[in-house]
């Protein structure tokens, strides 16, 4: 895009309403994984006040305590005392699980490909795509982490929110929280920060003050030194004179997380991606293993999409690809560089082909979806359920991996 435009992008603390679902939804993910890696399944969970409602579909050989797991998750995030109207004790845990409809589960467990012989690649062909669907994957040059610099930024200071609250520098915060950034552009080059917005759980008095403006004044004053000052330290562009900064418009946020507002999994698709820079296919990531290509191949095509970028391919490079249920070999795939590319978008094309295989159980064997790293405990997506699957420098996570950069670079 030319000329100069604002974009905006935002992200939610793990204390969000539907951030504890997602990562409910990752935890018994994970815990079912660890046991049986061949677990199906489709984790979806509510939450409201002092209620947590576990529902869904999943096929395993595991035997694991889905209140426990619950529980232990919420405490993890916070919820740890019944004056925040929500707490890991004492909220009320109601499971409504089925089994994977078989229907579906055959075409997975063997994909189209190899029932009707049209393959010898048995190996790879032996997992059909989950549902069928549309995904997309994205890289830009604009950060460190090749992420578009408004959700870079959201997620930066949603993260700093928890450090803050969890080590003691601002003990009156509470889990919930939102956070805004947009971005000025010239010219597709972000060049200044137009607006930071923060709106974060807080307990009614700070230091004995309780009058309302006071204590938002305090809040407003400890963000800006211990929050926004250190993720910005290191950030290409910084708040200036211009820069508007917000912290709870409304005056107060002291009612949150799922006694303010009711939760549901799989409701904050744009904040795990890109922040709306991006297109988005429209399915959930938290909750699914990774037969359900709605979550694996949007992270291969993310891992596809970053290493042209930092091949210095293109500087902006969105990859989509479509499956049909069942069937191993996507659709369609397409590349746009948005006349960013150093080749054709068809060459790329080429390169994404030859170079990165994109059938479901492919990107399980080569991103290690299924066996979950055993240095982290069992925990793999829990971890990204909140502040963004895509980008995490915080994060080992194979597809942020550019280890195919100099093989592109020669294949050109």
């Amino acid at each position: 895009m030319t000329g100069r435009f604002l974009f905006t992008s935002e992200s939610v603390t793990e204390g969000h309403p539907d951030k504890i679902c997602d990562q409910i939804s990752d935890t018994i993910l994970d815990a079912l994984l660890t046991a049986d890696p061949r677990s199906r399944v489709a984790a979806e969970v509510v939450v409201n006040t002092g209620l947590v409602l576990i529902t869904g579909e999943i096929t395993s050989k595991a035997h694991v305590n889905f209140v426990e797991l619950a529980r232990k998750k919420i405490a993890e995030i916070g919820y740890t005392h019944a004056e925040n109207g929500f707490s890991a004790n004492s909220c009320t845990v109601l499971l409504a699980i089925d089994e994977q409809s078989p229907d579906i589960a055959q075409g997975v467990n063997e994909a189209m490909e190899k029932r009707e012989g049209l393959d010898d690649d048995a190996a790879l062909e032996a997992i059909g795509a989950g549902d069928q669907g549309l995904m997309f994957g994205f890289a830009c040059n604009e950060t460190p982490e090749l992420m578009p610099m408004p959700i870079a930024l959201s997620h930066r200071i949603a993260r700093q929110l928890a450090v803050v609250r969890k080590d003691g520098t601002l003990p009156y915060l509470r889990p919930d929280g939102k956070t805004q950034v947009t971005i000025v552009y010239e010219n597709g080059v972000p060049v200044a920060i137009d607006t930071i917005l923060v709106s974060t759980q807080h307990t009614a008095a700070i230091d004995g003050v309780t009058d309302e403006k006071e204590v938002q004044a305090q809040i407003k004053a400890d963000l800006w030194q211990k929050v926004i000052l250190p993720v910005f330290a290191e950030a290409k562009v910084f708040p200036d004179q211009d820069t508007r900064f917000l912290v709870n418009p409304t005056g107060k946020f002291v009612v949150g997380g799922p006694q303010g507002d009711s939760g549901l999994t799989g409701r904050k698709i744009i904040v795990d991606t890109y922040g709306g820079y991006s297109r988005h296919g429209g399915g959930a990531f938290s909750g699914k293993d990774p037969t359900k290509v709605d979550r694996s191949a949007a992270y291969a095509c993310r891992y596809a999409a970053k290493n042209i970028v930092a091949a210095g391919l293109a500087t902006k490079c969105e990859l989509q690809i479509s499956y049909a249920i069942g069937v191993a070999r996507p659709t369609s795939l397409h590349i746009d560089t948005f006349g960013t590319g150093k080749v054709s978008d068809e060459t790329l094309l080429r390169l994404v082909k030859d170079h990165f295989d994109l059938r479901p159980a492919a990107i399980i064997k080569n991103f290690n979806l299924q066996k979950l790293p055993g240095e982290r405990g069992g925990r793999f997506y829990q971890d990204v359920a909140a502040y963004g699957h895509l980008g995490r420098t915080d994060l080992d996570l194979p597809w942020e991996k550019t280890d195919k950069v100099d093989l592109l670079q020669k294949s050109v």
